[in-house]
């Protein structure tokens, strides 16, 4: 409630967050500022709200796509991690050396190469340097980092919270106007319904008013039927009441999937990127059974208290016309 009060009477910033911003897109649009361009192939996924798009999920789907074939790279912020400057994951890699998200993507993804660096430009320079460069680089929430000029923008847009709908902050979800989409190449309506029809996609659509050079896709959340700890897996349908832990920005669909599937559980919900105190492990501690996001169970799995008793719902991406979407982005970096 009082984050709802804050942003109701802090509505006369608005105007001024917007003009801000707004300017410094107009300064990057008219050259004033510059971007700097690469020949590597450069895939930047963003969004223009704070967060809860999906971007970790289709960062994924990308990796997933493209790795056999190519040699790839991620390079993000680190949100919230205790190193600064650039950093390359290795085996000493935790999720406070490099954030959570991409120690996700390094855990899971052995072929590939994580970096960190609040300085986009910086951090592909050094990954270009490296003995064995990438053949492609996967820029993980940088659409609003103007000063690198990204090959492909991948705009991503929940399904539930439209940047259409919405207005920047303090008062709205926005990080920059509306406006900025037309930067994006292809625009992606994320965490839709399984059921969704082609009358809600028209809708849509014309909600976003998409310029002709512009690819719309829309996809929905899979999650898997079952849970994974570090060594053990239980199908969804054998748990019983359980716990379910979130420090991510937007809960809802894990909640509404877990509660169709009649499952029994209390929900413990925390902010995103939440870093989970020592009184917080304890509380934990004293659960029977935890189920949790992948990223939350990266930020949870070194505590052995809670090893047993703590699992993780994997999830992928179903695209819609996934053809036409994978064959954009393999003749991109092609």
């Amino acid at each position: 409630m009082l984050v709802k009060f804050l942003r109701i009477i802090l509505f006369p910033v608005v105007p001024i967050y917007y003009l801000i911003t707004w300017l410094r897109n107009w300064l990057y649009d008219k050259g004033i500022k510059s971007s700097k361009s690469y020949d590597i192939p450069i895939i930047c996924v963003g969004n223009l709200s704070t967060g809860g798009t999906g971007k970790t999920p289709m960062i994924e789907y990308l990796i997933r796509l493209l790795k056999d074939e190519k040699s790839i790279a991620t390079l993000s912020r680190g949100y919230k991690r205790i190193t600064e400057g650039y950093v390359i994951a290795d085996h000493g890699a935790t999720p406070d050396t490099i954030g959570d998200e991409p120690y996700q993507f390094y855990r899971k993804f052995k072929t590939i190469r994580v970096a960190v660096d609040g300085n986009r430009q910086n951090g592909i320079a050094q990954l270009l340097s490296s003995e064995n460069k990438p053949d492609v680089i996967l820029l993980d929430d940088a659409y609003q980092h103007r000063k690198v000029k990204a090959g492909l923008n991948i705009l991503l847009t929940a399904y539930y919270n439209l940047y259409s709908d919405d207005i920047v902050l303090p008062t709205g979800n926005l990080r920059e106007p509306r406006s900025g989409a037309k930067r994006a190449n292809i625009i992606v309506v994320t965490k839709c319904p399984t059921g969704i029809t082609e009358n809600e996609k028209d809708k849509i659509a014309e909600k976003l008013k998409l310029a002709p050079h512009q690819q719309l896709v829309f996809s929905s959340i899979d999650y898997a039927d079952k849970v994974i700890s570090t060594d053990l897996e239980m199908p969804l349908e054998s748990l019983s009441k359980f716990t379910l832990v979130t420090g991510i920005a937007n809960a809802k669909p894990l909640v509404d999937f877990l509660t169709n599937k009649g499952l029994s559980f209390n929900h413990l919900e925390y902010p995103d990127h939440y870093s989970f105190r020592p009184n917080d492990i304890e509380e934990l501690a004293k659960k029977e059974l935890i189920i949790t996001t992948e990223k939350d169970f990266v930020r949870l799995a070194d505590n052995e208290n809670l090893l047993p008793k703590l699992f993780y719902l994997p999830i992928e991406i179903t695209i819609d016309k996934k053809d036409a979407f994978d064959s954009t982005i393999e003749s991109f970096v092609d």
